[in-house]
C-alpha cells in the first residue's frame, strides 16, 4: 500500500479554485456587491428608527402574527434587555445578516425544492449534493468564501447560505409530493395544466411544510453567527468570539444570552405565521 502514489485530490482542487477565480471574477465581484448591497440595505431601515420604536414595532408584529400577548410582552421584555445590556448593534447586524442570508436560501432553495417535487431525475440530482452540504463541517465552506469573496460579511452570508439552504430544498420537495393524491388527480380531471396545478393545488397546501423549512433555515443560519465572525461579518458572533478567545466568561454569556432571545423570537414568528397559513 506504501508503493501507491498519492492521489492530488488537494492540488486538483487548489487549481479548480484558481481557474474559477481568474475566468469569473467579475461575477463573484457582482455578487459581493449585490448581498453587501442587501445587508447595508436592511441594516439602514433598520437603524432608521429610534431603538425603542423599532423594539415596539417588532413587539406589534410579534402579537399579529401570534395573537398572543405572552408572545408579544416575551418578545418586548425580551429586546429591551438585549438594548438594556448594550449589544443592539450587534443584534441588528446578526437579524441583518441572517435575514439576507435566508433571503438568498428562499429564491434559491424553493424553486430548487419545485424542481426536485417535479422531477425524479432532479431529485436524484440533488438530494445526494443535498447530503453533502449538511454534512460536510460548517468550517469548511469558509476556506472557498474567503477565497473567492475575501474577508467580511460576504462570506459569512455565503457560508450561511450553504449551510442553511438544505431544509428549505428538503421540505418544499417533501411538501409538494405530500399534497393527497385525489386533489391532483381532481386538478388533472379538470385540465388543470401544471402550473395550474402547483400554484393553485400543491404549493398552498404545501405552504406549512415549506414555511417549517424556512423556519430550519433560520436557526441554521443563526447558528453561523459565531463560524461568520471568523470570516470577518459583524454581528454577536464577534463577541461570543471574542470572550472564547480572551475567556471573558461574562461577555460571552451576554453575547450568547443575546443570539437566544433572537432566535426563539425567529423561530417563534415562523411557527406562528405557519399555523396560520394552516388554519387559514
Amino acid at each position: 500500500m506504501t508503493n501507491i502514489p498519492k492521489i492530488p485530490l488537494g492540488e486538483w482542487v487548489d487549481t479548480f479554485v484558481a481557474y474559477l477565480t481568474e475566468t469569473f471574477e467579475g461575477l463573484f465581484e457582482l455578487i459581493s456587491s449585490w448581498i453587501d448591497g442587501i445587508v447595508t440595505f436592511i441594516v439602514t431601515i433598520f437603524t432608521f428608527l429610534p431603538a425603542i420604536g423599532l423594539i415596539a414595532i417588532i413587539a406589534a408584529l410579534a402579537w399579529i402574527v401570534s395573537k398572543k400577548w405572552t408572545f408579544a410582552i416575551f418578545t418586548l421584555i425580551g429586546l429591551l434587555f438585549i438594548h438594556n445590556i448594550g449589544y443592539w448593534e450587534q443584534t441588528i447586524d446578526t437579524l441583518a445578516l441572517v435575514l439576507t442570508s435566508v433571503f438568498i436560501s428562499v429564491i434559491i432553495g424553493v424553486p430548487l425544492g419545485i424542481w426536485a417535487s417535479q422531477s425524479e431525475r432532479a431529485s436524484r440530482v440533488i438530494t445526494p449534493i443535498l447530503d453533502f452540504m449538511q454534512t460536510m463541517p460548517a468550517f469548511v465552506y469558509l476556506i472557498p468564501a474567503i477565497f473567492f469573496f475575501g474577508i467580511g460579511v460576504v462570506p459569512g452570508v455565503i457560508s450561511s447560505v450553504i449551510f442553511a439552504m438544505p431544509p428549505t430544498i428538503r421540505l418544499t420537495n417533501l411538501g409538494i409530493r405530500q399534497v393527497p393524491e385525489d386533489l391532483v388527480e381532481a386538478a388533472n380531471a379538470f385540465g388543470s395544466t401544471t402550473k395550474q396545478k402547483l400554484f393553485k393545488v400543491q404549493l398552498p397546501l404545501a405552504t406549512k411544510t415549506i414555511l417549517a423549512g424556512i423556519n430550519q433555515s433560520i436557526m441554521l443560519a443563526l447558528s453561523m453567527v459565531v463560524i461568520a465572525s471568523l470570516v470577518g461579518a459583524p454581528g454577536l458572533g464577534v463577541d461570543v468570539f471574542r470572550a472564547v478567545s480572551r475567556l471573558e466568561v461574562g461577555i460571552g454569556f451576554e453575547a450568547g444570552i443575546s443570539i437566544v432571545i433572537l432566535a426563539i423570537i425567529l423561530d417563534r414568528m415562523t411557527q406562528y405565521l405557519g399555523s396560520r397559513r394552516q388554519n387559514s
